[in-house]
């Protein structure tokens, strides 16, 4: 069994045991928000069982992502957790939305809550989101996908201790309004982490260039490269979160160095300097016309 098996075994079994108990904590918090009376608890049960689905599509997802490429899918499955953590997020800006919906409606009729279980069940449910915060912390550090499983594990620790606050408020001032602010708030910073981390799976899904890179930059690099007159027909890409591509059009200016130890410097480069692994590049030579009609007059 190789290394590579058993991290991942291990990950996904970290997976399984988050999803368990946040499982068990929403149905917890169900039946304390119904008793209760507090919408707040209730919208932090449904953001956890939102954890709980992302955190089953991640695992899907991981299972499909190790999957070699085939003819089929000639760059293999990877993208496969990039569409999972845009599923999760999409998810979660609507869970965001309906808890907007229902705090509205709550202010226009306030209903009595039970303080003190409020916070009870609130203070165990801080406790199991610090444990699932735990288990998928080191894992969300290479991962869009588990990232966002993380995220939303910490916002809701942020959300229990806002319902904390409320049930306090409510036992001492008797506000049971705050409730509904709470719901507000909550769903805030629900919208917030889904519209901050959907553009970042789209721009992948699209084949934008990776965030780090210039390709001007990229292009005045090669240039400066012995034996490289023109770039063109440059296109970088993200194959998926940790692997990015490029294709070009070279153009040499007929030195003494061959097509061969120009093409090994160029892959050097790009792989030490822009962390670009897969490159396709296709030669010209300056007195060649180029299908694309560049023009090749700089080339001397």
């Amino acid at each position: 069994m190789t290394h590579t098996h058993i991290h991942t075994t291990n990950g996904d079994r970290k997976l399984i045991y988050a999803i368990l108990v946040n499982v068990l904590l929403t149905l917890a918090q169900i039946v304390g928000g119904l008793i209760s009376g507090s919408l707040s608890l209730i919208a932090d049960a449904l953001h956890n069982f939102s954890d709980a689905v992302s955190l089953g599509i991640a695992i899907f997802a991981r299972k499909i992502a190790q999957k070699p490429p085939d003819a089929f899918k000639t760059f293999g499955y990877k993208r496969a957790e990039i569409i999972a953590a845009l599923i999760n997020l999409t998810t979660l800006v609507l869970i965001g939305l309906y808890l907007v919906y229902e705090a509205i409606w709550r202010l226009y009729e306030p209903s009595d809550i039970e303080g003190w279980i409020v916070i009870i069940v609130a203070g165990i449910a801080l406790l199991v989101d610090a444990i699932t915060a735990a288990l998928t912390y080191s894992m969300s550090k290479n991962s869009l996908n588990i990232r966002a499983a993380f995220l939303h594990n910490v916002s809701d620790a942020l959300s229990s201790i806002g319902v904390m606050v409320a049930g306090t408020l409510i036992l001492l001032f008797g506000w049971i309004w705050v409730d509904a602010v709470i719901t507000f708030m909550i769903a805030g910073y629900i919208l917030y982490q889904g519209f901050t981390e959907i553009p970042k799976t789209i721009h992948i899904l699209m084949d934008g260039t990776p965030e780090h890179l210039s390709v001007t930059e990229v292009i005045k690099s090669l240039e400066s490269i012995n034996g490289v007159c023109n770039v063109h027909h440059v296109h970088v890409r993200q194959l998926d979160e940790h692997k990015n591509a490029l294709e070009a059009h070279i153009v040499t200016d007929g030195s003494s160095m061959k097509d061969e130890e120009i093409k090994k410097i160029i892959k050097s480069r790009l792989l030490q300097d822009y962390m670009i692994d897969h490159s396709t590049l296709e030669f010209e030579h300056h007195n060649e016309q180029c299908g694309d009609h560049i023009n090749h007059s700089l080339c001397k």
